[in-house]
C-alpha cells in the first residue's frame, strides 16, 4: 500500500507503519511540502500514490477531477502522529478493500479518540 502523507500529518508516520505499507512516503521526502494541494494530487497521481489527509480539499480535487489519487481522508482532529499510525493499521483491511475498489475515491476515516 503505497501512501503519501500530507503536510498536516508528520513525515515520521511512515516509519512507524509496518511493511503492509510498504513504499508510503510523506510529501517532505519529495520537497512537495510548500506546494499547493493540486501540484501534491498531480504528483500522488504520476506517481501511483494514495494521498492520506486530514482535510478536505484533497476530496475536493476528487469531485472536480476524479480519481486516481484515491484519498484517505483522516477526521480526528489533532492526534499525535502514533495514533494516527494506529488508526491506520486499525483499518487495514478495509483499506486495502477501498484500494481495490475501482468505484470509491474517497475513504473516511472518523475517530473521535
Amino acid at each position: 500500500m503505497k501512501l503519501l502523507f500530507d503536510q498536516n500529518i508528520s513525515h515520521r508516520i511512515v516509519k512507524l507503519l509496518p511493511a503492509r505499507f510498504e513504499g508510503s512516503a510523506s510529501v517532505k521526502q519529495f520537497h512537495l511540502t510548500d506546494s499547493t494541494d493540486k501540484a501534491i494530487w498531480q504528483f500522488a497521481r504520476s506517481s501511483d500514490f494514495t494521498i492520506v489527509t486530514q482535510d478536505s480539499d484533497f476530496n475536493d480535487l476528487n469531485s472536480l477531477l476524479g480519481f486516481p489519487p484515491k484519498i484517505i481522508w483522516i477526521r480526528t482532529g489533532n492526534l499525535r502522529t502514533e495514533i494516527i499510525a494506529n488508526i491506520l493499521i486499525d483499518h487495514l483491511e478495509e483499506l486495502e478493500k477501498f484500494l481495490e475498489d475501482p468505484n470509491f475515491g474517497c475513504f473516511e476515516i472518523l475517530s473521535l479518540r
